[in-house]
This record gives structure tokens, sequence and C-alpha cells, in this order.
């Protein structure tokens, strides 16, 4: 698909038709424009985030392989119980029975048990009970989640890099789109305002022609025919460049100013820039788009394994400390007794699941359909970015031919405009034909001026087209 790229030595830069104009206020050139878009476009700040917080993904994917230590704390009123109290009924009747025996068994430790059991039991009935714990999580087994997680999640970062890097580049290429069309719009300003002026200079001299004899009323009215005409145009045009430099600030982020002006040229096309490289093997590389697909295809097959981790178990370890402490009234509160109120603990959980109304296996059937849905993305990118490649280059074709017949077209309305000023004042020429000759004049250095740009754009198209725009 190689093409061979050259200006015809014939089309000649021209910028010396034009008069180029006074600038008031701020003034930006073309690398101002382009380093505050880099600093301050929404669309590139949005794209940075995503960057932070596809790197938070990283960092909290590393934490799901760590212990998790959770802190946990309770109180609770119940209510509709009476006061609790470690009575000894037991233990004084026994030993009222027993004081006689010789071995008062019952007296010294088996009714002592039995208080101790019974306030244990009616304990649970307090109506303030509170507790404190730590509990610590590690997960040993699962099925390659927490591993395949962090592999997904640096994936993702890369897919967000790419695509910041994607982003610059695109506001970048409309920067500098803005930028050319208002360069062309001054352009056309300073051109219309020459022509306003020389119009201005005829009438003046038709005027003076009228008083002597030498030109009708008709000469007059054709000459501000034109000038009304000229400044109808000015207007129109003028009312874009305000639109167009409000475009290109709102496009670098910047808030409208009434007093921002932009200086710079276009692209010269007789410069003999390089063709781009249009061979989709180096395309498919530099593509970012490409890049970004090939990404997701590679995170979304991971996912895959992820879905399928359903059907295994997961193992964790589980340990723990735990402080309860049960009263009366909500005032009262013990100091840790490690030996009664602690509660040390350490389990090994096994997890799996037997059924689930087939939800794991409908998300693995979802996540291969999304994982084929990116590839015939893919697919389909490629396909597109050869037409696009193609129509660029066709359009760049037709932007050489035209600006080689602009050319002509400039060069022959300057001559015919010179000999028709010359045959107008000695009489030889109409006012009509003056003024044709003049209006052609400037119609051709319009057109000129926008095929240059036509050029431009065209040009940056296709560098666009073949990854080659950074």
């Amino acid at each position: 698909m190689s093409r061979q790229f050259a200006i015809l030595p014939s089309v000649a830069f021209a910028l010396s038709l034009l008069a180029l104009p006074t600038w008031a206020g701020q003034a930006y050139t073309r690398d101002d424009a382009l380093r505050i878009a880099m600093e301050k476009s929404t669309t590139i700040k949005t794209a940075e985030e995503e960057l932070v917080s596809a790197n938070s993904q990283v960092d909290a994917g590393y934490g799901n392989a760590m212990p998790s230590i959770d802190l946990s704390a309770g109180i609770t009123r119940i209510f509709g119980l009476d006061d609790v109290e470690n009575s000894k009924d037991l233990s004084k009747a026994a030993s009222a029975m027993g004081a006689d025996a010789d071995e008062p068994f019952a007296a010294n430790a088996l009714a002592p048990a039995m208080d101790g059991l019974i306030y244990g039991m009616k304990s649970q009935g307090y109506r303030w009970q509170s507790s404190v714990g730590l509990t610590a999580t590690q997960i040993l087994y699962a099925q390659g989640k927490v591993g395949t997680g962090i592999e997904i999640a640096k994936i993702y970062r890369r897919l967000k890099e790419v695509n910041l890097e994607n982003v610059k580049s695109t506001v970048k290429y409309n920067v500098e789109t803005a930028f050319d069309q208002l360069i062309y719009l001054d352009s056309a300003v300073a051109i219309l305002e020459a022509s306003i002026a020389q119009t201005q200079q005829h009438i003046d001299y038709v005027n003076g022609a009228v008083e002597s004899g030498l030109a009708s009323e008709l000469d007059q009215i054709r000459a501000q025919l034109q000038l009304d005409q000229l400044k109808s145009e000015l207007e129109k045009t003028k009312k874009n460049q305000i639109l167009a430099r409000n475009a290109l600030l709102n496009t670098m982020g910047m808030d409208w100013e009434a007093d921002v002006q932009f200086k710079g040229e276009l692209r010269d096309p007789n410069s003999n820039l390089p063709y781009p490289d249009t061979a989709m093997a180096n395309v498919k590389k530099r593509r970012k788009e490409l890049v970004m697909l090939d990404q997701s295809e590679d995170m979304l097959q991971k996912n895959i394994s992820i879905e399928e981790g359903g059907y295994k178990p997961t193992i964790v370890l589980v340990g723990g400390l735990k402080y309860s402490n049960n009263k009366n009234e909500i005032q009262q509160w013990d100091a840790p007794d490690w030996d009664k109120n602690i509660n040390k603990y350490v389990g090994l959980n096994l997890t799996m699941n037997l059924f689930n109304g087939m939800k794991t296996k409908e998300a693995v059937v979802q996540a291969k359909s999304k994982l084929r849905d990116t590839q015939i993305q893919k697919e389909t990118a490629e396909r597109g970015f050869r037409m696009q490649i193609e129509s660029c280059a066709n359009t760049l074709e037709d932007a050489v031919r035209q600006l080689e017949l602009q050319k002509r077209q400039v060069d022959l309305a300057t001559r015919n405009y010179d000999l028709t000023e010359a045959s107008y004042k000695v009489g030889k020429s109409t006012q009509l034909d003056y003024l044709d000759a003049s209006m052609t004049l400037r119609t051709t250095k319009l057109k000129y001026m926008e095929a240059v740009l036509n050029w431009n754009n065209a040009y940056n198209a296709l560098l666009q087209a073949t990854g080659e725009y950074q």
C-alpha cells in the first residue's frame, strides 16, 4: 500500500500573497498552544486520573495476597431481664447439711461447682453485653484468583498508560487542526481587508472620474456593490474567526479570552516532508487503539480463569482475640480478665460451592462472550484502519493536485488583474472588467489558502491514520 509522496516543484508556498495581521493582547504560538493543551486539557486530565486509579488497583491486588486484620466492637441492650447475681445458695445449704460429716465433699466441692454453673448460665442474661475483638484472615488458596487478579490489574494499568498516550496524541491533533483553521481564517481576513482597501481606492478614482465626466453613475454603483459584498464577507469571516479561536481555546482547556490571538504559519507543502509509512504490519504496532484492544483481549482471557475459579475450593486461615464483658449496668466495666473473658482461636476454613443456580457456569459463558466481542472489535478495527489509510492517502493526493491547480489559478489571476488594471487606466477596458479581475484575484487567493489548509489537514490525517502522529 506504499505510495511515493512528493509535492510538485511548481507548487510554491506563496504566503507573500498575504498581509500578515497585527496582534494585540496575548499572542500564542503553535508550540504555546500545544504545551498549554498538554497541561490543561480536561480530556488529558481525565485520562491521567484513570491511570491513577489503575495504579491503585495494582496495589489493591497485592493487598489481596496479604492478611486482613479487622477490629470489631459491639454493645447490646437486652430488655425484660432481672439483675444477675453470683449467689452461693447451694454452697450455704451444703455447708449446713454436711457440717458434721467427716468428708464434707458436697459442701467444699460439689455445691460451689453447682453455684458456678448456675451463675454461668444466668450470666448469659445480663442486660448489657459488649465485646471487642481482633480477627486476622489470610487466604491460603483461592484457585489463582489473587495472582490472576494482580496480573489483570497490571494489564489494565498498561491499557490506561497507552490510553493516556493516545489521548495526548488526539488532543495534539485537534489543537493543530484548530490552529491551522484559525491561521487560514486570519489569512482570509487579511485578504478581504486588502481587497476592501483596494476597492475603496477604486471607488475614489471612479468618483473623481464621474465628476470629470470620464465615468458614469453605473460605474459608481458597480464599485459600491463590490465593496458592500466584500464588507459582508469580511464580517462573516470575522465571526467564524471568533468561533474558531474559541474552539481552539476550549480544546486547549482554557477559558474564553476576548483579546487572545494566535500567530503562526501553515506547514509548507513544498518542504518535501516524508510520506507516512502505510505498511499495515507497522501500522498495527503503532496504532494505540489496537494496542489497547490487545491489552483488553489479554485481560478478558485471564478473567475467564477468574470466573472458572468458582468451581474450586477456597482455603482461609483465621485467627483472633475477643474480649467479652456482660453487666447489669452500662457503667459497669471490668478490666480484661485474660483467663475468663478473652477468647483466643485459630481456624482453617475450606469453602467450596456445590450449587449456586448455575451462576458460575453463566459467568464463564459471559466472560468468554466478552472476550470474543473484543476479538471481533479488533478484527473490525484492523479492517477499518485499512480503509481509513486508503481514504486519507487518496485525500492527500487530491490535495496535492488541487494545490498545483490553485497555484496556476493565482498566477493567471494575478497576470489578468495587472493587465486589466493597466488597460482600465488608459481607457481600453471597462470598469466591469476591472472589478471582475479584482474579484477573481481575491477568490483565487482564498482558494489557494484553502488548498494549503486542506493539504495540511490531509497530511495530518494520514499521519494519524498510520499511527505516526505523535
